[in-house]
């Protein structure tokens, strides 16, 4: 279970939101939404650990992640809205970086469950935006880690790209995975119920 205890979200000396407490829990998917500039990405930097609260606690497990940073990063699977790949490398390149203990075959397979079969060998800077996309959406295909905290991954992903990643993301949660995400485009998961939690400017701050 992941927890946020009366979290605050200040950037630039502003307090984008304060006091925000909610649970994640074995077999959810939680929606971070609001408008731009309100905290969504700030937010989850805070659950993943990357950024400091200005106030409260995130807790993994009953515990406070700080105090069990290591075992929290190793449960943890962080997709920035950027790809985090290396345009020089090529898509099965960077997955080995990630995963070192996977076969060729498994690699070539995951890169396949994201319709990049053939793309293998192809430096990512030769990919399209939503190729290079689905590169480092393709661990997902690896991990067997419980937690992913996804920031806007339907970015540049065809209609396809969404139905295939939908597919996936509820197969985790179906499996006793969290996953707490943002997105602009809609979701319509097929079985799974998906938690919305509104983010709101501060009072103070308005």
């Amino acid at each position: 279970m992941l927890e946020a205890r009366d979290v605050v979200c200040i950037r630039d000396e502003h307090v984008l939101f304060s006091a925000l407490s909610f649970t994640a829990s074995a077999g959810d998917m939680v929606q971070i939404a609001g408008a731009n500039g309100v905290g969504k990405t700030s937010l989850l930097r805070i659950l993943s650990g990357l950024a400091t609260p200005g106030a409260g606690e995130v807790y993994w497990q009953g515990q406070r992640t700080e105090r069990v940073r290591a075992r929290f990063n190793q449960q943890l699977l962080w997709l920035g809205h950027q790809p985090g790949i290396k345009g020089v490398l090529t898509g099965e390149e960077n997955l080995r970086f990630f995963y070192p203990q996977h076969s060729q075959q498994s690699l070539w397979q995951a890169l396949a469950s994201v319709g990049l079969a053939g793309y293998e060998d192809v430096p990512v800077a030769r990919l399209s935006a939503g190729q290079q996309r689905r590169v480092a959406l393709a661990r997902l295909w690896l991990t067997d880690v419980p937690l992913w905290i996804l920031d806007e991954p339907l970015t540049a992903l065809d209609v396809a790209g969404v139905d295939m990643l939908t597919q996936r993301m509820e197969l985790h949660v179906a499996q006793g995975g969290i996953i707490i995400l943002t997105t602009h485009q809609p979701l319509h998961p097929r079985a799974q119920n998906i938690r919305c939690i509104q983010l709101v400017p501060d009072e103070g701050d308005r």
